[in-house]
């Protein structure tokens, strides 16, 4: 039977949806129906495509307003008498017709730190263990097909954000690299947070949704990084612990004050903060009082801003303990 489509054709320049009838076989794909368009009308119809067994995300465009792909989007899917409109990626430049310049994407992975192997061990030495392998698995079935950057919000509506937001396919590669066990980098969750753009992502899961190989881009990528970045700079006893041991300094290979035996040079880096080192009284062996870490008053300055306490007043803590599970 004959069904109705509507296809954008135009170039940078502008452009218009085209109605079309075109015949529709039975167990077909919307990219069938392009190339029977590309065949029967319109030969110059520009559309990328290559394996057609969605494996290697060429034929990405909206199809009735959403992110898929052309090879796995088959017509049985609509109804007989709806029309079928099909547009090309909204988050990047149109080309023509429904390619469109992605190479947004491609600059991000340069950018992306490789993966750096462990110092003295040779390729063909790596050893890990396949809990490991499972891990970061399920993000190498990326393949690049760009629906979860297209659908991105904070790509596709504001292109301000391009130069400071990496988006989440490049997010889902920080994350590999992270929880791999022989990545010999320890800043992956400081760069993804500083040079990536992590805090943007307020994960609304739209690019979950959109997957094509069903990658848990929100749940297992995007919100344990959140996380791991959260405890390092935000969590209130990460940060009365820098306050207190000051691991700025001990991260960095610095003395502690007190540390040092007299006459002994210390060597001293510029703390990650303005404020000048007080270092708490320590023993002759070297430990702190107890006594420091018991103190029976309540608040400090909060981390959060002036207007708040640290910790909560007692009054303002709630918590429920879980009932007891039953068999």
């Amino acid at each position: 039977m004959k069904r109705h489509f509507r296809v954008w054709r135009g170039d940078s320049s502008g452009g218009d949806l085209t109605d079309f009838d075109v015949e529709v076989n039975e167990g077909e794909v919307v990219l069938d129906i392009i190339h029977r368009l590309q065949a029967t009308e319109v030969p110059d119809l520009a559309c990328r495509w290559n394996c057609k067994a969605g494996k290697c995300g060429s034929c990405s465009m909206e199809i009735n307003g959403k992110p898929r792909l052309g090879c796995m989007t088959r017509m049985s899917t609509f109804t007989e008498d709806e029309t079928v409109t099909i547009t090309p990626l909204r988050a990047f430049p149109v080309i023509r017709d429904l390619v469109t310049d992605v190479s947004f994407n491609y600059e991000k992975a340069r950018e992306t730190p490789a993966f750096a192997p462990p110092v003295g061990v040779a390729p063909g030495e790596y050893r890990m263990q396949q809990i490991d392998v499972e891990r970061s698995q399920e993000f190498r079935k990326c393949i690049e097909c760009f629906l979860c950057q297209n659908t991105c919000h904070v790509v596709r509506d504001h292109e301000e954000n391009k130069e400071a937001f990496a988006g989440p396919r490049f997010f889902i590669r920080a994350a590999e690299l992270d929880m791999h066990p022989l990545d010999d980098r320890t800043d992956r969750k400081e760069y993804a947070q500083a040079s990536q753009g992590l805090g943007y992502c307020n994960i609304t899961k739209c690019c979950t949704e959109v997957c094509p190989e069903h990658i848990k881009i929100t749940d297992n990528a995007i919100i344990p990084m959140k996380e791991r970045v959260v405890d390092r700079r935000y969590d209130p006893l990460v940060w009365l612990g820098r306050k207190i041991f000051r691991r700025d300094e001990l991260e960095a290979g610095a003395v502690p004050a007190g540390a040092v035996p007299a006459g002994a040079p210390a060597h001293r880096v510029p703390l990650s903060s303005a404020r000048l080192p007080e270092g708490p009284p320590v023993g002759p062996d070297g430990h702190m009082d107890v006594a420091e870490l018991a103190a029976p008053i309540q608040g400090g300055p909060s981390p959060f801003g002036e207007d708040m306490t640290f910790p909560l007043p007692p009054e303002h803590v709630v918590y429920h303990h879980p009932s007891p599970q039953k068999d």
